[in-house]
Parts: structure tokens; sequence; C-alpha cells
């Protein structure tokens, strides 16, 4: 996990240098803007999946990895937004122990698409201090199995997200941000190899993220 981090550090740490940039020219927190994003991933079972009174680790950590866009709007001392995000992850388990009772293999991470909006106050000119909040779609790939046959498929999760950060300013068209978010998913369907569809069905899915970026806006 330690190590997930060091590149959210990194960008942590750009932000922190950042009023030694930011005296070029006055930012203004409006209008379009692009960012990379990259941080720490945890997706785990919610509150509500038995895990054999704690001796069952039913999580997955990894890498997170992408990028955004979004538009903002300064109203002076406030700031409101959308946004979108695409990404992906490193987050994964292997178990290569089947047997012969049907169950996961491999489970993995796939790609996220996140859509929805911000607001934040100005703590000084240079820094926003946000708020954020939308509708997450996520997709687990899940090698499942026994003794006598395999079958791949991706679940596709729906659900919702929150959370908040810090964004500081470079110079005028530049900047970088910390933020953490959580995502809950309760809802969920199978695509499966042979391109069949299940119906939708009740899941309780956490995911938490420790995520740094760095921008341009237009």
């Amino acid at each position: 996990m330690n190590k997930m981090m060091v590149a959210t550090l990194l960008a942590g740490a750009t932000i922190a240098a950042a009023p030694a940039f930011a005296q070029d020219s006055a930012p203004t927190f409006t209008g379009p803007r692009v960012e990379a994003i990259l941080g720490y991933d945890h997706v785990g079972a919610g509150s509500k999946v038995d895990n054999n009174n704690d001796r069952d680790d039913q999580s997955i950590d990894g890498l997170l990895y992408g990028v955004g866009a979004g538009y903002d709007v300064n109203l002076g001392s406030a700031v409101v937004g959308v946004e979108g995000e695409f990404t992906d992850s490193t987050a994964k388990s292997d178990r290569s122990d089947l047997t012969d009772q049907f169950g996961f293999g491999r489970v993995s991470q796939g790609r996220d698409l996140y859509v929805g909006a911000r607001a934040g106050i100005l703590a000084s000119p240079t820094t926003l201090v946000y708020v954020k909040g939308g509708y997450t779609n996520t997709k687990l790939n899940v090698l499942a199995g026994d003794t006598n046959q395999t079958t791949d498929t991706a679940f596709k999760l729906d659900g919702w997200r929150i959370g908040g950060g810090v964004e500081r300013a470079i110079n005028a068209n530049t900047f970088a941000k910390v933020e953490y978010r959580y995502s809950k998913y309760d809802s969920a369907h199978i695509d499966y190899m042979d391109g069949a569809t299940s119906r939708e069905f009740d899941i309780d899915t956490d995911r938490h993220q420790v995520v740094a970026s760095v921008g341009w806006r237009f």
C-alpha cells in the first residue's frame, strides 16, 4: 500500500510548492480543464457481506491511473463545476487452487467511468477546497470455475461516489490537486463471453481511493 501512495505524495509536494510559481499570473478556476490521475485504489466487500468473522480477506489493492476532464465556473468566493473520468487499476487477486466447489479464481479491477459535479470555496486566490459527488460505473473481471470447467466473465457495477480535495493553482493554466473518494456499488449485471447479459442483481461493494492529479486549464 505504501508503494502505491508514492506518486500521490509526490503530487502533494508539488501542490505545497505551488506558491513559488503561482505569481506568474492570476488563476481563474474558470473554464474547461483536463488532467492526468494517479493514486491508490482499494476495492472490497461492503459491511453487509459475510467475511467469516474477519478471517476472509475480500479486498484487492492497486495503482489507479487515468484521465479526467471538467468545466468550472468561478462565482467569486465559490467555484462550481461538472466533471468526468476514465480510469483503470492494477488491483487484482489470484487463486490457482480451484476445487470441486465452483468459486472465484482471479478477480481484477477493470475500467471505471465517473460523471458528477463539484463545489468548493476559495481558501486563497490560488487554493480551492471542494467536495464532489456523482455516478460511477465500473467493471470487475472474474475468472471462476471448478475442476471441470472455468468461465471468464465481466461484472458491470453501478453506484455513486462522493469525495473531497484541495486544488492548487501553479499558474493561470496549470494546477495540481489531491483528493479522497469513496464509491458505493449496489447493483450489477454480468456480461458473459458469449455476449449474453444477466439481469440486474444487488451487490454490496465499497471502494476507497486517494489520488493526485496534474492538469491544464484552457
